[in-house]
């Protein structure tokens, strides 16, 4: 039957004029005006096209003319409804499709199979079992996980009947859906371009003085309620239960009945869940570092459920009401990828917790247990072993809280969630969650000329928690800066996606827009805050705490010691560097270049400077010894026993040497901070150093510290906010302080 079928069909096309040809590519039928007359009848010959083509006028523009195809109509060409295919009888009638255009010998029906040949990657079952576009990695198993795509697939499922969905009320008060939902328009985009932000301050009761603003509206400022409701928070199911037993070892007494939340964590919730952006520069690890990250953990996993349950609720509509693809707009609830949230963490030990407090969420105390793939390759990977620490290292608090677990700093994950599962080393374009450091996601971002590169997966982020920003000031910043510049970009492949489900804004690559950023530190510093001001352009506007250090790092000083501080002056922000160098050449170096002025440690903050003074001393030849990061262990030891027995007269020591090791440098007697420490508490550490070997020339001991105009901050967080103003507005140059006094 198929092959006279088809010899009869060759013969009648064999027997068409151009014009003919040319109308059936466009249109898949003869003209009626063609239409031959003989003594026997004659069906109409229907050249069969996939049913995308009949939505979209761009394929038959793409097929009339083959060496002008875009990618773009080729990615509107593809366009399925997926809830569709999953029927049985267009199942068929595909089949048959494609048995009927692929046999045929005409061009235009080779094309219309090539066409429909294209269409089979952009199956979600099978687009996996490719070659995944995160060519950079090592390991390929990373991004392939076909056992549980059919499972974790946001396109082959559908929402479930006992999670029900949020009343029509509920839902037009969830922050989710106002946000997700408002629609920005040129003017407000043109308008935030070129006009500066609007803010307000105000003060909370536990986050402390606050500043809001925004670029899009006015500043709207809101105090926090002194009691919580958790259905009012519109927690998805089942974060309402397990919310309170997962964060119930910060609860105590009687604010455990009242309610689920820390008063730091309510007032950070609150802003977190009105998708603003949030910076807080108090996060410690000793302090109130686990308490934060159960918040943001909260938040993240709630977005997720919301997003993904739209997702899968308008599945299901798609499929009770077989709607054709884009013929309602309300189903848009997707970005061009489908990663949502990206979380990043300096350590896998940090990311490990991220993924236990995932699991605690979603589990509870229920008795039903989630499903949690590979989990057990997890623990292995990110796990640590107690063993490996030496038990004789004694190191201080702050030191053992950051460096716990395992500390390796180049790592990525992805999650996808779904229907009480877990899936974990999910592919990246099959992800909700990515988790992941910096410098794991600089290697596969890769550098402009890479061949093998890839950021799409950033294009549709919807909320960027960046943890311990503080940390990655001490590994490598500029991977930080790196992955900013590569957010919310317009995706260069379609990777799968179905344009009739993409929100408008998405569309618009006004993505960046939408984008809700919380940033969590240890400090201020003016590096962080260009970041944060530069690069966080939500329109709900902006939230960060902005509170003064009231007494200086310097009242932590044990020993008594002289402190100099000699303020230097320079015309700009870019030339202070260079002020900084030639102000210490020139009148700090001579001071201490005598015999009598030996032990002398000079602290570096930057690894830029210290490079730039241990070339000069070289060039000198003065009598030197350096430490820095990348010093061996053996050239550590040596460079600390000479500097002890005086053979050495300056130690050059870098803050990042002083940050992952904490060495207590004995012999110091002379102290120079060539800069303030970015870290307040490493001042008082480094000065308590000088006791270490105490041999009766306390009353030699000196300590000089250089500055300029713009190191306010850090100059406030040594000395106190007021010491620091009063500094700053002082006609005189050198300020003189004496700690350690009875």
């Amino acid at each position: 039957m198929g092959k006279r079928r088809n010899r009869g069909r060759s013969q009648l096309l064999s027997t068409m004029t151009k014009k003919q040809k040319k109308h059936l590519r466009d249109f898949g039928e003869e003209h009626p005006f063609y239409d031959r007359v003989s003594k026997k009848e004659v069906k109409p010959q229907i050249c069969q096209l996939s049913e995308s083509s009949d939505t979209s006028h761009s394929e038959s523009e793409s097929e009339s003319e083959r060496e002008h195809v875009s990618g773009y109509h080729r990615l509107l060409a593809t366009l399925k409804n997926v809830s569709e295919e999953e029927e049985d009888d267009s199942a068929v009638s595909d089949g048959d499709t494609n048995d009927e255009d692929g046999d045929e010998d005409v061009p235009v029906t080779e094309e219309i199979a090539e066409s429909s040949e294209t269409q089979e990657p952009d199956d979600p079952k099978e687009k996996d079992g490719e070659e995944p576009p995160d060519t950079s990695q090592k390991s390929p198993e990373e991004f392939t996980d076909a056992k549980h795509e059919s499972l974790f697939s946001l396109e082959t499922n559908f929402l479930e009947e006992d999670s029900g969905s949020s009343s029509s009320q509920r839902t037009s008060q969830d922050p989710f859906q106002q946000h997700v939902n408002k629609e920005l328009k040129e003017k407000d985009i043109q308008a935030a371009a070129s006009s500066s932000p609007t803010s307000q301050q105000l003060k909370w009761p536990t986050l402390g003085q606050l500043v809001f603003s925004s670029k899009f509206w006015k500043t709207e400022t809101f105090k926090p309620p002194k009691d919580i409701d958790l259905k009012s928070l519109h927690l998805q199911k089942p974060l309402e239960s397990t919310w309170g037993k997962t964060n119930s070892q910060f609860l105590s007494g009687p604010q455990k009945s009242n309610s689920p939340f820390t008063p730091l964590q309510k007032e950070l919730f609150l802003i977190m869940n009105s998708y603003r952006d949030l910076f807080y520069p108090e996060r410690t690890a000793l302090k109130n570092g686990e308490e934060i990250r159960h918040v943001y953990c909260l938040h993240a996993i709630n977005h997720v459920l919301k997003a993904n349950a739209q997702v899968l609720a308008n599945n299901s509509r798609r499929r009770s009401q077989k709607l054709g693809v884009g013929e309602d707009d309300d189903f848009r609830d997707q970005g061009l990828t489908r990663p949502k949230v990206l979380i990043v963490v300096p350590f896998r030990e940090a990311a490990l917790r991220v993924v236990q407090l995932f699991i605690s969420l979603l589990e509870g105390d229920s008795k039903k247990k989630i499903i949690v793939s590979n989990k057990k390759r997890f623990q292995g990977e990110y796990g640590s072993d107690p063993e490996e620490r030496p038990p004789n290292l004694k190191r201080p608090e702050d030191y053992e809280a950051v460096f716990v677990g395992n500390i390796d700093d180049h790592f990525r994950i992805g999650v996808a969630i779904l229907q009480r599962s877990i899936r974990l080393y999910a592919p990246f374009y099959s992800s909700d969650i990515l988790i992941a450091s910096p410098l794991g996601l600089r290697t596969i971002i890769g550098g402009e000329g890479e061949k093998k590169r890839d950021f799409d997966f950033l294009s549709s982020v919807e909320l960027l928690i960046i943890d311990q920003a503080d940390i990655y000031l001490m590994q490598n910043w500029e991977h930080v800066l790196h992955l900013m510049n590569h957010m919310n970009l317009l995706p260069l492949d379609s990777h799968g996606v179905d344009f009739s489900r993409v929100r408008m804004w998405s569309l618009n690559n006004w993505s960046r827009y939408y984008r809700q950023t919380l940033l969590f530190g240890a400090l201020q510093d003016a590096q962080i805050n260009s970041l944060f001001n530069r690069h966080c352009a939500n329109a709900q506007g902006q939230v960060a705490v902005r509170n003064v250090p009231v007494t200086g790092a310097i009242s932590h000083v044990l020993v008594q010691l002289p402190h100099v501080f000699q303020r230097m002056e320079a015309q700009d922000l870019a030339s202070v560097i260079d002020a900084r160098f030639h102000f210490f050449v020139n009148k700090i170096l001579p001071q201490y270049r005598d015999a009598v002025m030996s032990h002398t440690l000079i602290y570096v903050p930057s690894y830029f400077d210290f490079v730039r003074l241990r070339n000069y001393f070289k060039k000198e030849e003065l009598n030197f010894t350096h430490i820095c990061e990348y010093t061996q262990k053996s050239g550590v030891s040596r460079a600390r026993h000479f500097f002890l027995q005086g053979e050495k007269q300056f130690l050059l020591l870098t803050e990042r040497f002083h940050f992952y090791k904490r060495y207590t440098i004995k012999g110091i007697r002379n102290l120079i901070f060539y800069e303030l420490p970015t870290y307040p508490h490493f001042y008082s550490e480094v000065c308590n150093m000088l006791r270490a070997t105490s041999r009766g020339e306390e009353a030699t001991w000196t300590c000089t510290v250089l500055y300029s105009k713009y190191d306010a901050q850090r100059l406030a967080a040594v000395v106190g906010v007021e010491r620091a103003a009063q500094m700053l507005r002082s006609p005189k140059n050198v300020h003189l302080f004496i700690t350690g006094e009875k």
